[in-house]
């Protein structure tokens, strides 16, 4: 029975959600441990680039959680 918001898998998008969050927050902190291992003092827009990608991650991993795993199940 579809409910509500249709046939949407909430386990599967709170999953995926944290997962993209996850590669991100991991992505940025490799890039930056790497460009200053490889180039030393990374500039500034690269620098500003990967702390966005860390925080990022992070933001869309629990907007994932609450919004998927939380609200939009109780709202059904």
């Amino acid at each position: 029975m579809a409910g509500r918001y249709g046939t949407l898998d909430y386990s599967r998008a709170v999953k995926t959600g944290v997962m993209i969050g996850g590669m991100l927050l991991v992505l940025g902190i490799l890039g930056e441990e790497a460009g200053h291992l490889l180039y030393g003092d990374l500039t500034g827009t690269v620098n500003t680039l990967l702390t966005t990608m860390e925080f990022g991650g992070v933001i869309i991993g629990m907007i994932a959680i609450f919004v998927f795993g939380i609200a939009l199940p109780l709202t059904e």
